[in-house]
């Protein structure tokens, strides 16, 4: 079995939908493969965090009940007009049931992504404060976006804008990458009058965006999404300053 034939498995191997043979098959191709067992934990995790985060609602007892003695009532003639009646109502309730679940799984999987875009603020706060007290917050030293970008698209899998806003007062001092959310990051190094930014960039996702703006352990952390990519500045500058310069390396050049 290949990535193409596994692909449209995967999540039915996860609720356990597919017979033994097929399961066989799967199970040694993730053994081999890293991207497609990747593809299924991420199905485990999801279903794992939905079960325990989000609500769960069960059907109360007499609901239950009234369904069952429905169902088990006589035909009837054929053209009885309440055997007809108790079988649009069955329909409908399925139907009704049908739409809820998919509603909350809908609900439950936007409030998981907000929470993972908001856990990543902290993620970047907890980096900023970890970076300057082991002073280690730059790798590549430089001011020159010909030089940073470069050295961050060697190290990435995708190629992060690097403005130079030096013209406004925000000069860049150079890069380091970062690994936040079990992904690497590019981070450019910012500084404003006696203020360090650290600006981490990613490319832009579906996902639901995190806070405009945030404070954590007492650091602001802004967000701002354009050029293809999220950005998230976080440093002790004054919030209306941080917000205007996230959105600025946001916009891009000459914008």
């Amino acid at each position: 079995m290949n990535c193409h034939e596994a692909a449209p498995l995967i999540s039915a191997f996860a609720d356990g939908e597919i017979d033994r043979a097929q399961a066989r098959n799967i199970r040694t191709h993730l053994q081999a493969c890293a991207d497609c067992e990747k593809k299924h934990q991420d199905i485990l995790d999801l279903r794992s965090r939905l079960r325990a985060e989000v609500s769960y609602f069960k059907a109360p007892p007499a609901l239950r009940t009234r369904i069952g003695n429905l169902t088990k009532a006589a035909p009837g003639r054929p053209g009885d007009r309440r055997d007809r009646a108790k079988c649009r109502w069955l329909t409908s309730a399925a139907l009704a049931g049908c739409a809820a679940t998919v509603l909350a799984w809908i609900a439950g999987t936007s409030l998981l992504t907000w929470r993972a875009s908001e856990d990543f603020a902290v993620q970047a706060v907890q980096a900023h404060v970890r970076a300057a007290l082991s002073n280690h917050s730059i790798e590549v030293a430089s001011s020159d976006q010909h030089t940073v970008k470069p050295w961050l698209s060697a190290r990435l899998d995708y190629s992060p804008p690097v403005p130079d806003l030096s013209s406004e007062g925000f000069t860049l001092t150079g890069a380091r990458l970062e690994y936040l959310a079990g992904h690497p990051v590019a981070t450019l190094v910012y500084r404003y009058r006696d203020h360090a930014i650290d600006v981490f960039v990613r490319p832009e996702s579906s996902g639901a965006p995190p806070s405009a703006l945030r404070t954590v352990r007492g650091f602001n952390a802004a967000h701002a999404r354009g050029s293809g990519m999220t950005w998230l500045a976080v440093s002790d500058l004054n919030p209306e300053a941080l917000t205007g310069f996230v959105g600025r390396l946001a916009r891009g050049p000459d914008k």
